[in-house]
């Protein structure tokens, strides 16, 4: 009985009730089966951040596209004639931006929707590949986003800014989590 002193306070106190929490589970777990686990939530994030980098790439594209001035006036032709009914405004308001935007600045548009690709390529490659300075990469770069994410929310709020800033949470804590863990050494072969 000198012994219970040693034990974990719960256990001391109800012998007979020997449970394995859900944090302890990792430790009896064999460490393929958790590589394996680790490996597919990465996969999943690096094929979320390839759909955001491809969708980037074709905002780039329509960008690049609208510097002509005759695309870019085709286009106000196209909105302003139509067919829909709009109530509140919403096309309207989109014609009007454009207008005051103009053709050059699509440039500026063009080249930052291309260096967020970029960084969601190296992210998702990274990733992809199981490289840890990508999951502290995805981490700082997902993270520093993520107050102005949860500004947008709140002061424009949408389903799927929601749902955006609840999917980067999500995947910053998943990462840090991965991160922090301790690495087995890697054997190099000296042949």
């Amino acid at each position: 009985m000198a012994f219970l002193f040693l034990l974990p306070l719960d256990f001391a106190s109800h012998p007979a009730s020997l449970t394995m929490t859900h944090s302890d589970h990792h430790l009896t777990q064999p460490s393929s089966e958790i590589e394996a686990q680790h490996s597919l939530g990465l996969r999943i994030i690096a094929i979320y951040k390839a759909i955001k980098t491809v969708c980037l790439i074709v905002v780039a594209v329509a960008a690049f596209r609208l510097i002509q001035p005759d695309r870019f006036h085709h286009l106000l032709h196209w909105l302003e004639h139509l067919p829909l009914t709009d109530s509140n405004g919403l096309r309207w308001k989109l014609v009007d931006l454009l207008e005051q935007m103009g053709p050059s600045k699509f440039v500026a548009v063009g080249i930052v929707a291309l260096g967020y690709a970029a960084i969601f390529a190296t992210e998702g490659i990274g990733l992809w590949l199981r490289k840890h300075w990508a999951e502290w990469f995805t981490v700082i770069a997902t993270g520093s986003l993520i107050p102005l994410e949860l500004y947008e929310s709140v002061a424009h709020f949408t389903w799927l800014k929601l749902a955006a800033l609840v999917a980067n949470v999500a995947i910053v804590v998943y990462l840090v989590r991965i991160a922090m863990q301790p690495r087995p050494p890697k054997h190099t072969s000296d042949t």
